[in-house]
C-alpha cells in the first residue's frame, strides 16, 4: 500500500504576478501573501551592507512577517537587489530617473542578486543568494528615450527598468545566470531546499 505524501502547507510571502507564475508552473499548491514591512528603512539601518546582504535581510524580514499569519506553515521570501560596482539600484519611480539608470548600465556589467529565505513561525531556518550577470549593450539617448516611451509604466515594476521577458531583451548583449534568478525567485535552489525539508514531494 502506497503512503500518502503530506504536503506542508507553503506560504509565498509576495505579491508578485512572476513569482507566483514561476511556482505555479512548477506545480507547487501555495497560498500567497504580501509582506507588511517598510523595505526602505529596513535598508537605512544595514548602511555598510553589501547588496547579497540587503536582499537577504530583506527576504527574510518578508518571510518572517509573513510567517506570523500563517502558523506552522513554510513561509517563502524573496528579494531582489541590483548593484553596479558599489552602487544598489532601486525601482525607478519616474520616466527620467528610468532613462538615468538605463544609460547608467549602457555598455557595462550589472549584477542581479536574488535572495531566499524559509521562515516557520517567526525564525528563518534557510537563506540562500543567486546571481545572474547582465551585459547591458552601448545604449544611445535617442534608443532610450524611444524604449522608455514604448514599453511606459511598465518601467515602474523593475528595478532595472526593463522586463527581459518583453521588450527590455532588447537592451542586452551578454547574460550570465538563469532565468529562475533574473526574475527574483531561484527555483532550482528553492525546489532543492523543499525536498530536503519533506515539504514536497522528492
Amino acid at each position: 500500500m502506497a503512503i500518502p505524501i503530506v504536503q506542508t502547507r507553503l506560504v509565498l510571502a509576495s505579491s508578485s504576478p512572476f513569482r507566483r507564475m514561476l511556482m505555479e508552473n512548477a506545480g507547487l499548491a501555495f497560498e500567497s501573501r504580501a509582506a507588511d514591512i517598510d523595505e526602505r528603512k529596513i535598508e537605512a539601518g544595514l548602511e555598510g551592507a553589501n547588496p547579497d546582504q540587503v536582499a537577504s535581510t530583506l527576504a527574510a524580514a518578508k518571510a518572517i512577517e509573513v510567517s506570523g499569519h500563517f502558523p506552522g506553515a513554510l513561509v517563502i521570501g524573496s528579494d531582489q537587489t541590483m548593484s553596479l560596482d558599489s552602487r544598489v539600484y532601486h525601482k525607478p519611480r519616474t520616466l527620467s530617473e528610468a532613462r538615468e539608470n538605463l544609460l547608467s548600465l549602457s555598455g557595462r556589467t550589472h549584477r542581479l542578486n536574488s535572495a531566499l529565505a524559509f521562515a516557520r513561525d517567526g525564525q528563518i531556518i534557510w537563506k540562500h543568494v543567486a546571481h545572474a550577470d547582465l551585459t547591458v549593450r552601448p545604449l544611445g539617448e535617442a534608443f532610450v528615450d524611444r524604449y522608455l516611451s514604448r514599453v511606459g509604466e511598465k518601467v515602474f515594476g523593475s528595478v532595472g527598468a526593463y522586463q527581459l521577458e518583453g521588450e527590455g531583451i532588447q537592451l542586452f548583449s551578454k547574460i550570465d545566470g538563469d532565468y529562475f534568478t533574473i526574475l527574483g525567485l531561484p527555483m532550482l535552489p528553492l525546489l532543492e531546499e523543499l525536498r530536503e525539508l519533506g515539504a514536497i514531494d522528492g
